[in-house]
């Protein structure tokens, strides 16, 4: 299936999906068509966004992830710890009464 098939196909579906609602929950006809301009779109820069986004499968993108981890793990603070000299959140040291 091509991208423009199933972008006309997605843009048929939000369209009588808008259209069922109308009958649903009726509107004045001024609202109803400044809302269903605005939807559409809206509709449509969101399928665009989509469409335009580069795809990878999940093996490629969870290879990478791992790598990724195993890469920038012993410099990630959470996994190897801080120094206590170096730890800004530490508690001070309160004064002590004699």
């Amino acid at each position: 299936m091509s991208q423009k098939y199933i972008f006309q196909t997605i843009c048929n579906i939000y369209f009588f999906i808008d259209t069922l609602m109308i009958k649903i929950y009726p509107m004045s006809e001024k609202m109803c068509s400044s809302n269903n301009v605005v939807q559409a779109r809206r509709a449509v820069e969101q399928l665009r966004a989509e469409a335009g986004m580069e795809r990878i499968k999940i093996s490629i993108a969870a290879a990478q992830l791992v790598q990724y981890c195993e890469e920038h793990g012993r410099s990630d603070p959470l996994l190897t710890g801080i120094a206590a000299s170096a730890n800004p959140f530490k508690d001070k040291k309160s004064c002590v009464l004699l």
